[in-house]
């Protein structure tokens, strides 16, 4: 697959790990560095600003898509190539989902469960086939599969759920996986 552009999902927040800025910063400048766009949610904060700066730093195009009741709360990022500014967050995430070859997933709040859970089960559905990759920091998605173990223990997901995504452990594995 011929991967042009990555959307990332993350927090807006920094998280209270270090090693949460550190990932996303290197998996940043790695997007720069392999000449992908990145595409994201448009926020000069948390993890979202940091991924942008490192792409950015490394030279890549930056696309953020961002809702207009955002713009201020989130602090749309003025540096980017595009901001895109929607009406909505269902116009954010299919705008996000339109432009993206790849998914690569960040820890973050409800916001990024959400938009982690949307992608994963359009793939479900065959809406998309494109890879989603977790990427593990402080072993934050063990609880995401713990609870899809439970939706397959229970009978209500089929194991190949399991098949749909990887996870891998640091910002370089994300490329050797999409290589």
């Amino acid at each position: 697959m011929n991967i042009k552009s990555i959307c990332v999902f993350c927090g807006s927040s920094p998280g209270n790990k270090t090693t949460f800025e550190f990932s996303a910063r290197e998996l940043g400048l790695n997007i720069g560095l392999h000449k992908i766009n990145l595409v994201y949610g448009g926020g000069q904060n948390g993890l979202m600003g940091t991924v942008a700066n490192g792409a950015l730093k490394n030279g890549g195009k930056v696309i953020g898509v961002i809702p207009r009741h955002l713009v201020e709360r989130e602090k749309g990022h003025k540096g980017l190539t595009d901001l895109i500014v929607v009406e909505n967050m269902y116009e954010r995430k299919r705008k996000m989902i339109d432009l993206a070859d790849a998914f690569v997933v960040l820890p973050g709040g409800v916001g990024t469960l959400d938009e982690t859970f949307e992608i994963l089960t359009y793939k479900q559905l065959g809406i998309h086939n494109k890879p989603i990759i977790l990427l593990d920091v402080e072993n934050y998605w063990k609880g995401f599969n713990d609870i899809l173990n439970t939706t397959i223990h229970f009978g209500f997901t089929s194991p190949t759920i399991k098949n749909l995504y990887q996870i891998v452990f640091s910002p370089n594995e994300v490329f050797s996986f999409l290589d």
